[in-house]
């Protein structure tokens, strides 16, 4: 059993709290995926041919979420976590191993990310727009986007898991 609680999101609120939970929802479905995990379990690249590993699609999210709520939605400068010399504006890294990475690392850098997407959004609306490819951009597209995201990104760490250490269902 999971020492990390995974509310269901609520079946009939309006659409921002719907948004807002399945985005939760899958956030917190990748940090019940890591439980666990050593950081060299973490490290390894256990479905050939890919190079994917549990600690690098953390990393990948916490550039994710950098990226769609600093960057696109805030408009701050943020520079990459994870590869400085990396354009801000191309895609989103993360997924490379730097020497001594370490799971418990990543995981902090990725909920510190988190914590500031929320502040950013907390007082904006669904219709408040950023910038994306010289484009406006809704807080309610990215919101979409980020669920996609997530669950993607989960899926791929189901598979990652199970054949790290058998662990599947999360």
């Amino acid at each position: 059993m999971s020492a990390i609680e995974r509310p269901m999101p609520p079946l009939n609120v309006d659409e921002r709290t719907t948004l807002e939970s399945w985005l939760d929802f899958h956030r917190t479905t990748l940090a019940m995926k890591c439980e666990g995990l050593h950081d060299e379990q973490a490290a390894v690249a256990s479905v050939p041919p890919s190079d994917f590993t549990v600690t690098g699609l953390v990393q990948h999210m916490a550039e994710v979420e950098r990226n769609w709520f600093r960057r696109v939605f805030a408009g701050e400068h943020a520079p990459p976590i994870y590869d400085p010399q990396a354009d801000p504006r191309g895609p989103d890294g993360g997924f490379e191993l730097a020497a001594g990475a370490t799971l418990h690392d990543a995981l902090a850098t990725w909920h510190t990310e988190i914590a500031r997407a929320r502040e950013l959004c907390a007082d904006r609306a669904l219709a408040d727009t950023g910038r994306f490819m010289e484009q406006d951009v809704s807080l309610r597209w990215i919101y979409v986007h980020m669920i996609e995201e997530y669950a993607r990104h989960n899926g791929h760490v189901d598979l990652l898991r199970e054949r790290i250490d058998g662990t599947t269902g999360v």
